[in-house]
C-alpha cells in the first residue's frame, strides 16, 4: 500500500502542475485575445480613417480634375485643338508602318528621311565652305555687295 500511496501522491502533484500550467497558459490566451481585440479594433478605426480621408481626396482630385478641365478647354484656340486632332490622326495613320519596328521585328521604316537628312547636311557643308572662303574679308558694305557680286561673276 505504500507504494500506491506514493503514486497517488506523485500523480495529485503531476495533477496540480498541469492545472497551474493550465491556469497560467489560459491566462496567457486571454491577455493575447484581449490584445488581439484592442489591435483589431485600433486596425479598423485607421482602415475607416484612410477610407474616409482617400474619399476626400478623391473628390478634390475631381474637382481638381474638373476645374483644370474646363479651364484648359477655354485656354485652347480652335486652331490649336485642330492642329492636335490632325496630329494625332496622322500618328493613328502611321502606327501600322512602325509596328513591327516597335515590337523588334524589323528596322527603322524612315530610310527616306536619313537620305533627306544627308542631302541637309551636304548643303550644310557647301553653303559652309562658301562662307570659309569670304571669311578673311572685311564684312561687305552697300558698295562692296556690288564689287562682291562682280568679282565672283567675273572669276577673280
Amino acid at each position: 500500500m505504500p507504494k500506491y500511496l506514493s503514486q497517488e501522491v506523485e500523480l495529485s502533484r503531476r495533477h496540480n502542475d498541469i492545472l497551474s500550467q493550465r491556469a497560467v497558459l489560459l491566462r496567457q490566451m486571454e491577455t493575447h485575445l484581449e490584445n488581439f481585440k484592442s489591435e483589431s479594433e485600433s486596425c479598423r478605426e485607421a482602415y475607416c480613417a484612410a477610407r474616409v480621408r482617400n474619399q476626400t481626396l478623391l473628390k478634390d482630385i475631381e474637382l481638381a480634375e474638373r476645374s483644370l478641365h474646363g479651364k484648359t478647354l477655354l485656354k485652347f484656340n480652335p486652331d490649336v485643338v485642330n492642329l492636335e486632332t490632325c496630329y494625332w490622326a496622322s500618328i493613328e495613320e502611321s502606327i501600322p508602318r512602325w509596328e513591327h519596328f516597335l515590337l523588334g521585328r524589323t528596322h527603322s521604316p524612315v530610310g527616306v528621311g536619313k537620305q533627306k537628312h544627308g542631302v541637309q547636311k551636304q548643303n550644310h557643308h557647301q553653303k559652309r565652305k562658301a562662307d570659309d572662303k569670304y571669311k578673311d574679308q572685311p564684312p561687305p558694305t552697300v558698295d562692296s555687295k556690288v564689287t562682291l557680286r562682280h568679282n565672283k561673276g567675273s572669276g577673280r
